[in-house]
C-alpha cells in the first residue's frame, strides 16, 4: 500500500535509473513536458532574480546556490536524509560569461508552428509545412543548408518570441490585471504606433498605462478595468527577421524577395531561419531567392579566430599596413564554403600577387601613351595573328570569370586571373610583344595593333576585377585613354561581352578548333625551345637569347604548323633567327631543337642578330628592320 511521489520519465535509460523520478516541472525542458503530461503544478517558485521564494523559513528568499546547504542540513535535521556526496556532471552554462545558468519557467509568448494558417488549405497546412515547403525553391549554397534548415524547421518547437530583459523592442500589449488576457483593441494599438513613432520605443516604459488606455476601457473577457504594460521584450531574432519585412513596408518600390542572404554557419538557427519564418508568415514566401553560408576563419593552428582566445587577426590594422587590396584579394583566393586559415603571412603573400596583377596594369597603361581609341584603334582583321590569339583567350578568360562570378567561386576567379596575368600575358604575350612595341615605328600599323589589343585586355581585365580590386581598377579606369560615352566610373560599368573584345563581327572571327589545336602547338613548342635555350645559355654557348638562332626539325602536323608561323617564330621565342626543317619522321620527338649562334651583327637598336646590319649607309649601326624604322619616323618628323 505504500505510495511513491514520483513519475515516469520517458527519457530516462535504461542504463541510468528505472524511468520513475521526482521532478520539478517548472526546471527544465523535459521535466516541464513531464509536468504537463501529469497535470503537475508549473509555477516557479525561482524568481528572476534567481531567490527562493514561498519556501521555508530556513530557505525562503536566499539565492539558489546559497540554498543548497541549508536544504541539506534541515532535511539531516529531521532524520530523512541517507547521504549526500558532490558530484560533477554536465550543466548548462552561459556561452558569454561561461557561469552556470538556472532552468526557470516562465510566461511567455509564442508564434505557433502548429496551428492551421489563417485561409489555409485544412489542418495539416501549418506555419511549419509551408516553411519545410519553400525552403525547396531557395538556392542554397552549399547544397547542404537546404537539408540543414528543414531539418531545424521540421524539429523545431513553437517559436518563443519574448524575453525577460531591461532592454529591447517592447511587445508593446496591455494585459487585464483580473485575468492576465492581453487587451486586443486595434484604437488602441494606433495609439501605441503614434507613441512610438513619436518618442520612440522607450516610451513603452516610461509612460503609465492609463495615459495611454482611455478611461471606461473593459476587458472583453473578464469586464476588468484595470490594465498593465507587457514588460517583456522581444526576441532579438524575431526583430532581425522581421527587417526586411520592415524595410519593404517603408519603400514599397523596394524589391521582394532579396536576392542573397549572406552570413555564417550559426545563422541556420539564427537569422536564416527566423527571417524565413517571419516572411512565411507575413507574405507567404521566402525573403530571399538565394543563401550563402560562409566557414569560419582559423589560426595558423587551425583554431577557430575568437576575441577570447586572443587569436584573432584584425583585417582593419592589416589593411592599414598592407593595403585594403590585399584584404579583399585573400578574401577572393580562398573558398569560404569552407574553414579557411588567415594569416598576416598568408596576405603577404597573396600580396606579392597583387603586385604581379598591378604590374599587368602598369605595362598597359605604359604602352598606352598616344594611342587614341578613336583615331588609333585597329579592326581585329587587321591585326596580326598573335593579337586576335589573346584577344580570344581574353575573351575565354572573361567567360570563365564570369561564370565563376556567378557561381560565387571567387577563389576561381583569383586563380583564373593569376594565371591569366603571370603566364599568357606577362611571360609570353607581352615578353614577345616588347619588340614591336619599343621597336616599331610609333603610328605602325603593327604598334597600333599591339596598343587595341592591351587597351581592349586592360579595360576587360578592370572591369572583371572591379567587384574585388575596387580601388586599384578605379585607378586604373581613370588613366586608361578616355573614349566618349565612357561611364565615368569602372564600378558603374558591367562585365565585358565578346564583342567589347573582338568587335563587332566576333562571330565571323571566332576561332575554330584547328586555330586553338594550331595556337597549343606553337606553345608547347615555345615550351621546348625555351628549355633548349637555357640549357645552351648554362653551356656558354650563348649569352642572351637574342644571340641564337635556333632550327626546328619537325615531322607533321607538327611541321605544318610552324612552316605557318615561319615568319612569326622568332619574335615567339625572343630569338633572332629561326629555320624550320621537315624531318624524316624516323624520331622520336615530333620536334627536335638545335641551338647555335646567329649570323651577322649585333643591330645597336633592338638588339637582334642580323647579316644586313649595316646594308643602309644612312644607318649603318642598325638592321633592316630598323633602317626601315627609322626612315619612317624620319618622314613622319619631316612632314611635322
Amino acid at each position: 500500500d505504500r505510495k511513491v511521489l514520483g513519475v515516469l520519465a520517458d527519457y530516462v535509460t535504461m542504463d541510468t535509473g528505472t524511468g520513475v523520478v521526482h521532478t520539478a516541472p517548472s526546471h527544465g525542458a523535459e521535466d516541464f513536458a513531464t509536468g504537463v503530461k501529469y497535470g503537475l503544478d508549473a509555477t516557479s517558485n525561482v524568481d528572476e532574480k534567481g531567490i527562493l521564494r514561498n519556501g521555508l523559513p530556513e530557505y525562503d528568499g536566499k539565492r539558489v546556490w546559497d540554498a543548497n546547504q541549508p536544504i541539506i542540513d534541515l532535511v539531516k535535521s529531521r532524520g530523512a536524509l541517507l547521504h549526500t556526496e558532490k558530484t560533477e556532471h554536465s550543466y548548462p552554462h552561459c556561452w558569454r560569461c561561461h557561469n552556470p545558468v538556472i532552468f526557470r519557467a516562465t510566461e511567455q509568448w509564442f508564434i505557433s508552428m502548429e496551428t492551421p494558417m489563417p485561409g489555409g488549405k485544412g489542418k495539416d497546412d501549418t506555419l511549419r509545412t509551408r516553411t519545410l515547403g519553400e525552403i525547396k525553391s531557395v538556392k542554397w549554397d552549399p547544397a547542404w543548408g537546404e537539408e540543414r534548415l528543414s531539418n531545424m524547421i521540421q524539429t523545431r518547437p513553437d517559436w518563443c518570441i519574448s524575453r525577460q530583459r531591461v532592454w529591447g523592442v517592447p511587445i508593446a500589449v496591455f494585459l487585464c490585471e483580473s485575468c492576465g488576457k492581453p487587451l486586443n483593441d486595434h484604437v488602441l494599438n494606433r495609439k501605441v504606433v503614434e507613441l512610438f513613432a513619436r518618442s520612440g520605443a522607450d516610451a513603452w516604459f516610461t509612460s503609465e498605462s492609463d495615459t495611454i488606455v482611455p478611461a471606461g476601457t473593459k476587458c472583453p473577457h473578464c469586464g476588468g478595468a484595470k490594465f498593465e504594460k507587457e514588460t517583456d521584450i522581444f526576441d532579438v531574432w524575431l526583430e532581425s527577421g522581421a527587417s526586411y519585412l520592415a524595410l519593404v513596408a517603408a519603400e514599397p518600390e523596394y524589391p521582394w524577395p532579396s536576392d542573397l542572404y549572406l552570413e555564417g554557419g550559426d545563422q541556420y538557427r539564427g537569422w536564416f531561419q527566423s527571417s524565413l519564418l517571419c516572411a512565411m508568415g507575413a507574405r507567404g514566401t521566402p525573403p530571399y531567392r538565394g543563401v550563402v553560408t560562409p566557414g569560419w576563419t582559423l589560426d595558423e593552428k587551425g583554431q577557430a579566430m575568437s576575441k577570447s582566445r586572443g587569436n584573432d587577426v584584425d583585417p582593419v590594422d592589416i589593411a592599414n599596413r598592407l593595403g585594403g587590396e590585399i584584404v579583399r584579394l585573400w578574401t577572393a583566393s580562398v573558398d569560404f564554403r569552407e574553414d579557411v586559415v588567415g594569416s598576416e603571412a598568408l596576405m603577404q603573400r597573396v600580396g606579392e600577387n597583387y603586385k604581379k596583377i598591378r604590374n599587368t596594369f602598369r605595362f598597359i597603361l605604359g604602352n598606352l601613351d598616344g594611342f587614341d581609341p578613336l583615331k588609333d584603334a585597329v579592326a581585329f582583321d587587321e591585326m596580326q595573328p598573335l593579337d586576335q590569339y589573346m584577344l580570344r583567350q581574353a575573351v575565354e578568360a572573361s567567360a570563365e570569370v564570369q561564370r565563376s562570378y556567378e557561381e560565387f567561386a571567387f577563389h576561381k576567379i583569383y586563380h583564373r586571373i593569376n594565371n591569366f596575368c603571370g603566364v599568357e600575358l606577362s611571360a609570353f604575350y607581352f615578353d614577345v610583344l616588347k619588340d614591336r612595341l619599343y621597336t616599331s615605328a610609333r603610328k605602325s600599323v603593327s604598334r597600333r595593333a599591339a596598343q587595341t589589343a592591351i587597351w581592349h585586355i586592360g579595360e576587360a581585365l578592370a572591369r572583371l576585377l572591379a567587384p574585388i580590386l575596387s580601388f586599384t581598377c578605379e585607378e586604373v579606369w581613370r588613366y586608361l585613354p578616355p573614349v566618349e560615352g565612357r561611364l565615368e566610373s569602372v564600378h558603374l560599368t558591367i562585365f565585358p561581352a565578346a564583342g567589347d573584345l573582338l568587335g563587332a563581327n566576333e562571330v565571323a572571327v571566332a576561332p575554330d578548333l584547328k586555330q586553338s589545336e594550331d595556337w597549343k602547338t606553337v606553345l608547347a613548342v615555345r615550351e621546348t625551345v625555351l628549355k633548349a635555350l637555357e640549357e645552351a645559355r648554362n653551356q656558354k654557348l650563348i649569352g642572351g637569347n637574342l644571340q641564337a638562332q635556333v632550327t626546328l626539325t619537325a615531322v607533321d602536323p607538327v611541321f605544318s604548323v610552324l612552316e605557318r608561323f615561319k615568319n612569326d617564330l622568332r619574335y615567339f621565342f625572343i630569338v633572332s633567327a629561326v629555320e624550320v626543317k621537315k624531318g624524316s619522321g624516323n624520331g622520336d620527338s615530333p620536334v627536335v631543337v638545335q641551338v647555335g649562334k646567329a649570323p651577322g651583327l649585333k643591330c645597336e637598336r633592338c638588339w637582334n642578330f642580323s647579316t644586313r646590319v649595316g646594308e643602309d649607309k644612312n644607318y649603318p649601326s642598325v638592321c633592316e628592320r630598323c633602317s626601315a624604322v627609322l626612315r619612317e619616323i624620319g618622314g613622319e618628323i619631316a612632314g611635322a
